[in-house]
């Protein structure tokens, strides 16, 4: 047994060993990221160090810092775990490590990716025809379903944008709703637009966009190109804008339908939650996450187009000495994304779906819709504890109390480290935010997570 592989046999114990941990350790770190650099040598090495010290230092370095996101007793952001068969799938990509850029550089990696494609199209409920391109998450797969967007609308306008550029260009309408996510307005930022290119749509009770707001805006603006952002699954409440309705408007008007789906897009996985996208497939282009409700190691997005050849003319590019970039070629890759060197995401993500099948993923998205629920239950049933939102997918809002008593019990919350949860500002008002993404949340680490809660809120209000 040489040196790397007496290395990655224990390289491969060492992760075992934290995966078989990780469900009951303390959820967040033990050290903050300047306790974690101090503690690391600051001088860069002279000579060569063995394989061994090398990767002792680096456990034993990065271990009191790590978050225990691979758990089941996570609910910050919107993240998932990994999967048994996307991580080790994730394990050889690296072992492999291929550059997925194009057929000619990775034919398996290609390959994984059309496939695993295809499957994802089938299970969101998007059309088969669409093309899509992995990429590493929600803010690039926006980036580029709108970059789609700005070349098709503004075509359609008699303006070559990958040409000419913008500085002359017709004025773009950006229309999206007041609850959009973040990293719409980045994208915006990235493609030329800035902030206040944004003609703002008010929202409904629970967050969803109001398609009666949205239809009288492009009603009463000018005949101009147009990109609508629509969203499945608001980041605070869960809530599904109604596509069918925008969908209509969009095609009445002449726009291009951007969704932002990261999570919310699984909720056609399922025939419980399904009827919440209804009409997804009339957009134009659409954003999800792997690294979220599939629960693919990160990183794992995914950008689609209903328009495989705008895509292309969107993100592709040629040079004389790219191998492969030949006229004819079947598109894929590269083609479809901002990055030349590309991690080979499609083996995560094809273990991940060939391993839980189409039931697997519907009942990933049951279970973690039901265990949001619970924990509104339990929490709507304590002393001074009110959830918010209706809890349609993953998603929970709870009010605790006051802005400056909700920060202290997230701030405990966290300390305890039972479970790992965040807060957000909602409509002026300071919440406790929690997301059920895991595929190995249990009832037990809710109703473990809803006590933490409720004895950090007690304890802040005694003090």
């Amino acid at each position: 047994m040489d040196d790397l592989e007496r290395a990655l046999r224990n390289a491969a114990g060492l992760i075992a060993e934290y995966r078989r941990g990780v469900a009951t350790a303390r959820v967040g770190p033990a050290a903050p990221r300047e306790a974690v650099a101090a503690a690391l040598d600051p001088v860069l090495p002279e000579d060569p160090e063995p394989l061994d010290s090398v990767i002792d230092d680096l456990v034993a370095g990065a271990t009191p810092g790590l978050m225990g996101s691979a758990g089941p007793r996570y609910f910050g952001f919107v993240v998932g775990g990994s999967l048994d068969a996307a991580l080790i799938a994730d394990l050889l990509a690296t072992g492999w490590d291929q550059n997925a850029f194009n057929a000619a550089l990775a034919p398996a990696a290609l390959a994984f990716e059309d496939v695993a494609g295809s499957w994802l199209k089938e299970l969101l409920h998007l059309p088969a025809s669409a093309s899509v391109g992995f990429v590493t998450g929600a803010q690039a797969a926006n980036t580029v379903g709108l970059a789609a967007g700005r070349a098709h609308v503004l075509a359609a306008h008699g303006w070559d944008a990958g040409r000419d550029g913008l500085f002359a260009a017709p004025r773009v309408r950006i229309v999206a709703g007041t609850e959009r996510h973040a990293t719409i307005d980045r994208a915006l930022r990235l493609l030329g637009f800035g902030d206040r290119s944004i003609e703002e749509v008010p929202a409904l009770a629970n967050g969803e966009l109001d398609p009666d707001a949205l239809a009288a805006a492009l009603a009463r603006g000018p005949d101009a190109p147009t990109i609508i952002c629509a969203q499945a699954g608001n980041v605070n409440t869960g809530a599904c804008d109604d596509l069918t309705a925008i969908a209509a408007a969009a095609r009445e008007h002449g726009a291009w339908l951007h969704v932002d789906g990261a999570f919310g897009l699984w909720a056609a996985a399922s025939p419980r939650t399904a009827r919440l996208v209804a009409g997804v497939e009339l957009a134009d282009s659409w954003c999800c996450d792997g690294h979220k409700w599939l629960n693919v190691p990160y990183d794992a997005g995914y950008a689609f187009c209903a328009h495989p050849q705008t895509h292309v003319e969107a993100m592709t590019y040629v040079a004389s000495y790219l191998s492969g970039q030949v006229e004819g070629r079947a598109f894929g890759g590269g083609d479809f994304t901002p990055e030349s060197s590309r991690r080979a995401r499609g083996f995560a993500t094809w273990a991940a779906l060939r391993s839980l099948g189409r039931s697997g993923v519907a009942d990933l998205v049951d279970r973690c819709c039901e265990l949001a629920r619970r924990f509104a239950d339990g929490l709507n049933a304590l002393d001074g504890c009110d959830v918010v939102n209706d809890v349609v997918l993953n998603q929970v809002l709870v009010r605790v109390g006051d802005n400056d008593l909700t920060n202290r019990v997230e701030e405990r919350v966290q300390r305890d480290g039972t479970c790992w949860l965040g807060a957000t500002t909602w409509r002026g008002e300071r919440l406790l935010r929690i997301s059920v993404s895991s595929w190995s949340t249990s009832e037990a680490d809710v109703d473990a997570s809803v006590e933490a809660i409720r004895s950090a809120r007690e304890a802040e209000v005694a003090a």
